[in-house]
């Protein structure tokens, strides 16, 4: 029987509840039935990084974590893939959400898989996903999947259902990478993101 996959679930929402919480649970929920269809266990742990802002901060300052943020550190960087979504702040992720990242050792996340979502207000942030979050990840020598998720406010409520196709498609491309396999490279015609929706209304 194959180990029980552990998956790192990092979200950067102010508030509780939040859309990028409801995008991070989503995500997954979705990566871990992939990972069942294939026969494997999986559990996630969740860290939201507002519950360690002040650990963060001092962290910065001094250049040693307290013993739980070291806790949280290590459940990210011995977790077998991540999943991390930001709110979209000025066309970027938020300043947490790259604290967080700032005081992990650069080479702590090399090889890893990660499956980027963000969330915000209007379709037009959408690009923060390949604008922000996929350069960070890069430098981190991580390895971000092909397809990133980003919800706005509109993907929520009655629309929800127009985000399960990526939600779907990136989770299955997390699980593949994990498995150490290429990832079917995405249409880009099918399952527009909310971007290439308004370029082509």
């Amino acid at each position: 029987m194959s180990a029980e996959r552990v998956i790192a679930v990092v979200t950067a929402g102010l508030t509780t509840p939040s859309s990028s919480r409801l995008l991070a649970d989503q995500l997954a929920a979705a990566v871990q039935d992939e990972l069942s269809a294939r026969g494997q266990t999986s559990r996630t742990e969740v860290i939201e990084v507002r519950d360690h802002a002040h650990d963060l901060t001092n962290n910065l300052l001094t250049g040693f974590p307290s013993a739980e943020l070291e806790k949280v550190l290590t459940t990210v960087t011995t977790a077998d893939a991540l999943i991390v979504v930001s709110p979209t702040f000025s066309a970027s992720y938020s300043g947490l959400f790259k604290m967080f990242f700032d005081v992990l050792d650069d080479q702590a996340l090399a090889g890893k898989p990660v499956l980027l979502g963000a969330t915000g207000g209007t379709e037009r942030h959408s690009l923060v996903l390949d604008y922000a979050l996929r350069p960070l990840f890069a430098y981190l020598n991580a390895l971000p999947v092909p397809t990133g998720v980003y919800a706005a406010s509109t993907d929520w409520g009655p629309n929800a259902a127009t985000l399960r196709p990526r939600i779907t498609r990136a989770a299955t491309e997390l699980v593949a990478t994990l498995h150490h396999e290429t990832p079917v490279k995405p249409d880009p015609y099918a399952n527009p993101t909310p971007f290439e929706d308004l370029l082509n209304s």
